[in-house]
């Protein structure tokens, strides 16, 4: 009777025991701890479990959870005691917890709204190195599409052995021109290393590049120096813009400040706009970063290849050039000021085509230059600059100052040799007022008052590519002027601001020029996020007219060259530079200099260009 008694007594304690352990109530702040004090913003939740078998528990004795005492505002201060974790996670955490290969691929699991193909500009792929190829390998393939039409008036002579129209006996002849270039870029990058935050460990680029281009001009012997290919001419070329791998030897500091070495073709800029050279040479070079990226070094040797006549592309079926550029600069964020980038710059260009005698694709002697006495030269020239970009408040600024000086070893008009001593500056000044941004360019190029000295002082560049005053929207820059009458040279070549009296992309330099001096004014309209107007206008005067006289045998060539207006409107309709649409108009109202030279008559063209990228 006693045993049927307490058995039942037995469990109604125990039963209640685990009722009222379940029923106690604790609350969790936003930190998640658990207390047994209600505070504000907290929730209410069940407590955890006593521990299964306490040291010092007593056998019959209620255990409660273990609280923060900084949390409940009791007990000695000492390292918080974390709750006991429950030993099975919420439902909602099990149905969560997905392994994935790795942490480029955790966007995948996540839907944010873009499209998953492979041509959406926005969207994730493995062609756009987002993520891995294979363990810390990308890939990543651009394709670019350029495509140029260009209506033009460019001065133009008669055939020297045939003309076109029968009792044509005039120097010069019908100066319109159609023009159409479609050049296709395909670039294949190879990587390894997270770029997040460092330059990777090694890279593998290579970037073939295919031209059409079709040339209608209104005179023979314009498109060729055979008058039997007539007035038109259509050329395709393939050329390798860019092969090179480059290592990473080092870091230097804990915020991956570095030293890599990068061998073969490559892109390589001595400043920031171009001016002196801007190419794409093979060649090693050693760059790197120091202070936390804000310095930024270039030490390269380049041996410069031959470029294709119509397309200016790379021609690496044909034996590089005998020019050496070796070339150095350093680059220093915050100088003087936040926001302003200075730079210094030394290059040496060392050219040993004295002997050397070249014909372009359309029979055109290109060296040496059919100009003065038609020989060649060799020479070693030192350019040594400072160069500056960025914004004082909301004032931009850029700045170039150059000087070039050395020897040659022949004039152009002489046979003695010559000290080179030539000086370049370049300066634009603007100012942002909300999506309008006002301009002013100013740009000095030296030159030679005297050919028959033994100084070359006119300043000539060893591959320029100004962006600058409106770049190739303006007529005087995009378009080669031939001096007629003068040899087979241009007053300005083409993609070009200095009037260094060369014969085409593989001439030599030319100090004994007539030199550059511009004045500018133009404005950039934002009308929309898509859409942009530019408008420039620039004066344009020859410094030293005199080696024009003398290549003329013309006495009286006055400096002012003329004014170039132009204006361009681009279009981007995805607000990237995914598709951009530009067009471009440009007049040259002509002065003395140009009307001396040239049956009078304002030149103009008009441009078309849509780019294409991937």
């Amino acid at each position: 009777m006693t045993r049927k008694v307490l058995a039942p007594a037995i469990i109604v304690l125990l039963v209640g025991s685990g009722a009222a352990q379940a029923a106690q109530t604790c609350y969790k702040d936003d930190a998640g701890r658990i207390s047994d004090r209600r505070r504000p913003g907290s929730i209410e939740v069940p407590c955890p479990p006593p521990p299964a078998n306490p040291s010092n528990a007593v056998p019959g004795a209620t255990t409660t959870p273990q609280l923060s005492p900084e949390f409940v505002g009791v007990g000695p201060a000492e390292e918080p005691i974390p709750p006991t974790p429950s030993a099975v996670p919420p439902p909602n955490l099990i149905d969560t917890q997905v392994a994935v290969p790795d942490r480029w691929r955790i966007v995948d699991n996540l839907d944010l709204g873009y499209p998953r193909n492979y041509f959406n500009p926005y969207g994730r792929n493995v062609l756009k190195g987002d993520k891995p190829l294979h363990d810390d390998w990308f890939f990543a393939l651009n394709a670019f599409a350029d495509s140029v039409y260009e209506l033009r008036d460019v001065a133009t002579s008669v055939g020297s052995s045939s003309s076109r129209r029968a009792g044509q006996n005039d120097v010069f002849g019908h100066p319109r021109q159609n023009f159409f270039s479609e050049t296709v870029a395909t670039e294949f990058v190879y990587y390894k290393g997270d770029t997040v935050f460092k330059p990777p460990e090694y890279e593998f680029r290579f970037t073939p590049v295919f031209n059409f281009n079709y040339l209608s001009a209104g005179e023979l012997q314009e498109v060729n120096i055979d008058p039997e290919r007539g007035t038109s001419r259509s050329d395709h070329h393939v050329g390798i813009q860019a092969a090179f791998v480059d290592k990473h030897l080092r870091n230097v500091s804990d915020r991956f400040d570095f030293d890599s070495l990068r061998v073969g073709i490559q892109p390589f800029s001595s400043d920031f706009r171009g001016f002196v050279f801007q190419d794409d040479q093979p060649g090693v070079r050693l760059f790197g970063t120091r202070d936390n990226n804000i310095l930024q070094y270039n030490i390269a040797y380049f041996r410069r290849l031959t470029k294709d006549t119509n397309s200016g592309l790379n021609d690496v079926a044909h034996a590089p050039r005998h020019d050496d550029v070796i070339a150095a600069n350093l680059y220093w964020q915050d100088m003087p000021s936040p926001g302003f980038t200075s730079q210094w710059t030394v290059l040496y260009d060392h050219d040993r085509e004295k002997s050397s005698r070249y014909y372009n694709t359309n029979g055109e002697l290109e060296r040496p230059a059919p100009l003065g006495m038609e020989r060649g030269r060799d020479y070693d020239v030192v350019y040594v600059g400072y160069n500056g970009d960025g914004h004082f408040g909301r004032w931009n600024l850029t700045s170039s100052i150059y000087f070039a000086g050395g020897r040659e070893s022949s004039g152009t008009f002489t046979a003695r040799s010559d000290q080179v001593r030539a000086w370049f500056g370049a300066l634009e000044l603007s100012r942002d007022f909300d999506w309008i941004r006002p301009k002013l360019s100013v740009l000095y190029g030296s030159g030679d008052r005297n050919p028959y000295d033994r100084k070359a002082t006119g300043f000539d560049a060893i591959a320029e590519n100004p962006q600058f005053a409106g770049a190739d929207s303006s007529y005087w820059i995009r378009q080669g002027v031939p001096l007629i009458g003068g040899g087979g040279v241009t007053l300005s070549q083409r993609d070009a601001v200095l009037n260094d009296l060369r014969a085409g992309n593989n001439a030599q330099s030319n100090f004994t020029n007539p030199g550059i001096l511009l004045f500018g004014l133009g404005v950039d309209v934002d009308l929309l996020p898509t859409l942009r107007f530019s408008f420039n206008a620039n004066d344009l005067s020859m410094p030293q007219p005199q080696v024009i006289e003398v290549a003329r045998a013309q006495a009286g060539v006055p400096h002012h060259i003329g004014e170039d207006l132009s204006a361009a409107i681009i279009y981007r309709p995805l607000m990237s530079q995914n598709i951009v649409l530009r067009a471009s108009y440009a007049r040259l109202v002509t002065g003395g200099g140009f009307d001396a030279l040239f049956p009078h008559g304002d030149p103009n063209y008009f441009l078309l260009n849509l780019l294409l990228a991937y």
